[in-house]
């Protein structure tokens, strides 16, 4: 998947204010259950949060294994709550109008 622009990443931060996470990150680490949801809950909502409640000093290399498995972008990591995006596969379905080519 491309990058963000700036303009994007900012636009995506702030609709992530207002989304609570849907995945957690726990003592099992990156599972294949984890990564099934992550996986899930982006198609159903494009936008998602995950929280890491342990592997917090591995939250980078670990939301980046999320995204190339996912195909999926990372948005940001604020604390230990990282933000992916990907865009939905039907165009009318997308709700933040951030297409990649």
């Amino acid at each position: 998947m491309n990058e963000l622009t700036s303009s994007q990443r900012k636009l995506l931060s702030a609709a992530a204010q207002n989304i609570k996470p849907v995945v957690q990150i726990g003592q099992n680490g990156l599972t294949d259950g984890v990564t099934a949801k992550v996986e899930q809950s982006l198609a159903a909502h494009e936008l998602i949060k995950i929280k890491f409640i342990d592997f917090k000093e591995e939250k980078k290399e670990l939301a980046g294994q999320l995204c190339v498995s996912c195909n999926a972008v990372l948005v940001r990591i604020i604390g230990n709550i990282a933000v992916l995006y990907r865009p939905a596969e039907n165009k009318e379905d997308r709700s933040y109008g951030i297409v990649f080519d």
